[in-house]
């Protein structure tokens, strides 16, 4: 397996440590009576760290869908270079870093950190068109 693909595995794993953290955070602030119930009903949105662990994965969702496919198409193009494996590492440790800085609620390095994750994915994209 590419370090690439290993890394991407991995970005895999973070999201759902995500979704498992935010997912509890919720239940922990709303009670596990709404959490298996239908959410139906407006709900008053979440405070302090399950907010800021509920955004956090927000944020995830909408730069891992990019991350993953310029991973993929490096794969099957069989790009694999300095470019592609500093891309995969900056998003992953950025993405780690991103989440916990976030649930801490540390503003303006979280809002820093988020570019470095951006960079990765550049540098993926730069590898596909140059590498």
């Amino acid at each position: 397996m590419t370090v690439e693909l290993r890394i991407l595995a991995f970005s895999v794993l973070l999201g759902v440590v995500q979704i498992v953290a935010a997912s509890h955070s919720a239940s922990l602030q709303r009670g596990y009576r709404w959490s298996s119930s239908p959410r139906d009903g407006e709900v008053p949105p979440l405070q302090g760290v399950a907010g800021r662990l509920d955004r956090a994965l927000r944020n995830f969702v909408e730069t891992f869908p990019l991350f993953a496919a310029a991973v993929l198409a490096a794969h099957v193009l069989d790009v694999h270079n300095a470019l592609t494996e500093w891309g995969v590492w900056l998003y992953f440790l950025a993405r780690v870093a991103y989440v916990l800085l976030y649930a801490a609620g540390i503003p303006l390095v979280r809002s820093l950190v988020w570019n470095v994750a951006t960079v990765g994915i550049l540098l993926l994209v730069v590898a596909l068109f140059f590498g």
